[in-house]
């Protein structure tokens, strides 16, 4: 690092993994009709998803694609639901059994009461983690209650949108402790998963996991097909229809790679 705050890259080590999305669909975000790639932090632990009970309201299909990008680069997936405070009539324990009962860690926080702030702080010890989600869930606002030198910025939840305004502009990874380094990201507003091919989609929701060999075919989208043992486990409540809501609406928004 030269005096100037410039400095010379003279290597480039091989990455463990990769977090990416889709680039928004703004000018310039595509190449011959297909959305170029962001990538948004390498060799990470664990993937923080953060979500918040209000402003903005809980939306499990956004965690879903959240956790899909996630698993489709086989990182650890921790689910945090935020603003537990605000949690009137309660809506936190369904979708805390359902995502448990998945197989995935799943916090109860409020950066207002500080509940569930030291556990969290314990899942995220002598690991890379990075925080995720959409604007306004309160990421900055938990970091700072965890780890109060960081002084992130925080912003307000608009009163007629209910949506979050972006407060972190870029991807920031500090060390907070020894071996503990946290990775705040900018807010999202629009989350595609990069790179995902509709046949391989099936194998990022975790539950459909011991039905897929029993499906009639082996190409089976489990969306229409019959004999599908995907399809068989939700009608048999075996798997949960949100979970399969969910799986629906990405695998009709998947792209599948054009070739040139």
């Amino acid at each position: 690092m030269n005096d100037d705050g410039s400095g010379v890259i003279n290597k480039i080590e091989e990455r463990k993994n990769y977090l990416s999305r889709k680039l928004p669909k703004v000018r310039g975000a595509s190449y011959r009709g297909q959305r170029l790639e962001q990538v948004i932090a390498s060799n990470i632990d664990n993937v923080i998803i953060v979500t918040s009970v209000h402003f903005p309201d809980f939306n499990n299909r956004v965690v879903d694609r959240f956790i899909v990008a996630a698993e489709s680069s086989k990182l650890n997936v921790i689910i945090v639901l935020n603003k537990i405070d605000l949690d009137k009539p309660d809506i936190s324990s369904h979708w805390k059994k359902l995502y448990e009962d998945i197989g995935y860690k799943f916090l109860l926080t409020s950066a207002e009461t500080n509940h569930g702030i030291n556990f969290l702080k314990e899942e995220i010890s002598n690991k890379i983690s990075l925080f995720w989600g959409h604007s306004g869930v309160g990421k900055s606002s938990l970091l700072n209650k965890m780890f109060p030198g960081l002084n992130f910025k925080t912003g307000e939840v608009s009163q007629f949108t209910s949506k979050g305004t972006h407060t972190t502009v870029t991807s920031v990874m500090r060390k907070v402790a020894e071996n503990t380094f946290i990775i705040d990201t900018p807010g999202l507003r629009e989350m595609d998963p990069y790179g995902i091919k509709k046949i391989d989609l099936r194998h990022y929701f975790i539950e459909f996991t011991e039905h897929l060999n029993k499906c009639k075919f082996n190409t089976c989208t489990h969306h229409h097909e019959p004999g599908c043992d995907v399809i068989n486990a939700v009608e048999n409540g075996k798997i949960s229809a949100e979970r399969y809501d969910s799986y629906l609406r990405i695998l009709n928004t998947i792209e599948d790679d054009i070739e040139f």
